[in-house]
């Protein structure tokens, strides 16, 4: 559903006529020799923002004289909104079975698109990680109150996607592993936690996730600590707790500290993002730092 996008610019494939759009996309990086993968996320209350480097705020449905903006009223799982954006539409029982099906129906046209790997995002404050968390979650039916209930449409969403997606073709799950409320200041209100994502992993991977890609934070506006094992720390008590595999992520920045959270057992893949986008190049550059062969267009050969 377009209302999913955390961006009115964001892609999307919710509706079939974007396939052949996003089926170019997963040609060409088969084509290059990588595995096309897709994440695939709702936004919830942090929807209908703007794009970071425009400030980052809400868009509004309108202008101050009528024009059109191309915002939208946000959902959740409360009418309880992130600090600095707008209120959401608490979602109704059937709204949420809604999200179920889209959720479902986007990781058909992903596999009819060719791709090969998906990963559903409950992490970082969007609608999946807004109902796992108490301090988002304030309902009192059937998805709130005790963690099973909370984790109960992030659950209904892996059943659905695994449902539809081939049995040989991996699901990953990404969850924020604390909202480092507690961490953060000792406030003692209720939120999401290391425990709780244990036994999150735990029924996730009962129904078919392959990995948990654990990240954290996104859910509150708190000071998040930025040493080289803020996550991965985290993501290592995961993996040892629950027994699922898992990935690490954030401040994983050199080819041997990647290398030694695969080795050590501390998680079973590294998961990167912003060295990924400072240097293209990194992968085929940390091949050849640890003494591996680098995967490249044939025409690359001749720059090394």
């Amino acid at each position: 559903m377009p209302e999913g996008r955390i961006t009115p610019y964001d892609l999307g494939l919710w509706s079939e006529d974007r396939v052949a759009d996003f089926a170019r996309v997963a040609a060409a990086l088969r084509a290059s020799g990588a595995v096309p993968g897709i994440q695939i996320a709702h936004a919830g209350r942090k929807a209908s923002t703007d794009r970071p480097w425009a400030g980052g705020g809400p868009v509004a449905t309108t202008g101050e004289n009528g024009e059109e903006t191309h915002g939208w009223t946000p959902v959740g799982p409360s009418a309880a909104a992130f600090p600095g954006l707008k209120d959401p539409s608490e979602l109704s029982a059937d709204d949420i079975a809604g999200v179920v099906e889209a959720f479902a129906a986007t990781a058909r046209r992903a596999d009819e698109a060719g791709f090969d790997v998906v990963e559903i995002h409950a992490a970082h404050g969007y609608l999946l990680h807004s109902f796992l968390s108490p301090l988002s979650n304030h309902r009192t039916d059937s998805y709130g109150g005790s963690l099973e209930n909370r984790a109960r449409l992030t659950l209904e969403v892996v059943d659905a996607v695994r449902a539809v997606w081939p049995v040989g073709k991996p699901v990953l799950l990404r969850v924020s592993t604390t909202d480092w409320v507690e961490e953060n200041d000792g406030d003692d209100r209720d939120s999401w936690t290391v425990a709780q994502t244990v036994q999150l992993a735990r029924w996730a991977a009962q129904r078919g996730v392959d990995l948990v890609d654990a990240s954290s934070g996104g859910n509150d506006v708190v000071d998040i600590p930025r040493t080289p094992d803020y996550q991965v720390s985290r993501a290592a008590v995961v993996r040892a707790e629950s027994g699922v595999p898992v990935g690490a992520v954030g401040r994983v920045d050199t080819p041997e500290r990647a290398q030694e959270l695969v080795r050590s057992g501390q998680a079973d893949a590294v998961l990167l993002g912003r060295p990924l986008l400072r240097d293209p190049s990194w992968a085929n550059d940390a091949a050849l730092e640890l003494g591996a062969s680098p995967r490249f267009l044939e025409q690359y050969a001749y720059v090394l």
